[in-house]
């Protein structure tokens, strides 16, 4: 048995041994333990919806069990399992302009269908101010997923067409060459989005030339059906109509990549994972409180967000008796920009969840980050956007191991771990013994 087990297996087999009031306490033993089986080369990264994901969820919820915690309401076990349907491209793509072939076009992201019409040149800046296209050639520095990302909010153009650049190599290079198409619950319906394809200079060139050039592209794809698992455990409350408390995080990563890397992903987020593990044997220790607290390890945030998603699609409580939502994800090191043991909460002004924290001894404070938009990018916004009080903290966000081979165990400040989950224990113990209820400020509620 490898190391990363033997610690597991300690872990799991020590907490009958330990005395109640030593259990109320974060232990740094317990953090390496978890932070070494989740982020070990036998998980091999966690990828969504993958066996490996599964194996984690299935840990998870073991030791949710071990600490004493019951099925959720309505469930006869601790995992929760859902099917996502994928696209993948089954042959190269094609452009074709007045019925010709354009060689070397790239896709970077779609919806997976084609579409065909007149190409309209405009400056990227003057999108926004265009009536609806279906095609636009785009001139301009912007970004790639900036413009991708207008062009969503906007729902149209159909399909975007932009010169090479060093920005777009970088993505085609962080994609490994396959384009980012869409997944989504075998339950949802899928929205129709922009396709976003990258010309050769030249070749973007010689259209930008043409006057109302006929595009037609033509995306080939097939679906693939894959399983995403959530593990959930919940400790009931004293009053049932006091509402319940729901800690989460995301227990899936990046996976092995291609060429054969493994994306570890202990900080992304086997730390989360490892926060809300500890928060469920310290609060279980602690004894009962007013309010239920739901434990909750989501599968498939790396490919958008399904896990959450699908737990608020079907939740085991309904939504409205959901007090508050912490998120944990990435606190395996402290930001510079921060006061030492210092977490950062993401959209900390739009309520008053942080305050509450804070009152109580929680070390966290604001996003320093708001042009990252980090509130919108975790799986606290499935909730949010149903109403729920749901924000994340996060030690350094933007952390230079972030989604690189370098996100290890080795790389994991324990110590500032240890302190950060220990500092959360007594305010969500207090707010899930207490009446409190956070609530929404003015326009901070997303809409």
């Amino acid at each position: 048995m490898k190391r990363g087990l033997l610690l597991a297996a300690w872990a799991a087999a020590s907490v009958l041994a330990v005395p109640a009031r030593a259990q109320a306490q974060v232990s740094a033993d317990w953090v390496r333990a978890h932070e070494t089986f989740l982020a070990g080369d036998e998980l091999r990264g966690r990828g969504s919806a993958t066996p490996d994901e599964a194996i984690a969820a299935a840990y998870v919820a073991a030791q949710f069990r071990g600490f004493g915690l019951q099925p959720a309401p309505g469930m006869d076990g601790y995992l929760q399992k859902a099917e996502i349907v994928r696209l993948t491209l089954k042959a190269p793509i094609t452009l074709t302009v007045d019925g010709r072939a354009v060689p070397g076009a790239v896709l970077l992201a779609g919806d997976g269908q084609g579409t065909e019409g007149v190409a309209r040149l405009t400056p990227a800046k003057a999108m926004s101010k265009m009536a609806p296209a279906p095609i636009l050639l785009v001139t301009g520095d912007m970004p790639a997923m900036q413009l991708y990302r207008m062009a969503r909010a906007l729902k149209s153009p159909r399909l975007l067409l932009i010169r090479e650049s060093a920005d777009t190599q970088a993505m085609v290079q962080a994609l490994h060459g396959e384009p980012r198409l869409p997944g989504g619950l075998r339950s949802v319906p899928r929205e129709p989005g922009p396709s976003l394809v990258v010309l050769p200079t030249a070749a973007f060139d010689a259209l930008a030339a043409e006057k109302d050039p006929e595009v037609s592209l033509t995306v080939p794809v097939e679906e693939k059906v894959a399983t995403t698992t959530n593990a959930i455990g919940f400790l009931p409350g004293t009053d049932p109509k006091a509402g319940v408390l729901l800690l989460s995080a995301h227990l899936d990563h990046l996976g092995v990549q291609p060429d054969g890397t493994v994306m570890h992903g202990a900080n992304d987020d086997a730390s989360g994972t490892t926060a809300v593990l500890e928060l469920a044997r310290t609060l279980a220790a602690k004894g009962k409180t007013k309010r239920g607290i739901l434990f909750v390890a989501y599968g498939a945030e790396e490919i958008g967000g399904y896990g959450s998603t699908y737990f608020g699609a079907h939740p085991p409580v309904p939504l409205d008796q959901i007090v508050a939502n912490v998120e944990v994800e990435m606190i395996g090191a402290q930001d510079p920009k921060l006061p030492a043991g210092t977490m950062m909460m993401t959209g900390y002004e739009r309520s008053t969840l942080g305050e509450t924290l804070k009152a109580h001894g929680a070390l966290v404070t604001s996003d320093p980050y708001p042009e990252q938009n980090f509130f919108q990018r975790s799986d606290n916004y499935s909730l949010a956007r149903k109403g729920v009080v749901a924000h994340t903290i996060s030690g350094w966000a933007v952390v230079p191991t972030y989604h690189s081979k370098d996100d290890t165990v080795a790389n994991i400040d324990i110590a500032f771990m240890t302190k950060a989950i220990q500092s959360l224990v007594e305010p969500l113990h207090a707010l899930a013994d207490s009446g409190a209820k956070p609530e929404w400020k003015p326009g901070g509620k997303p809409e």
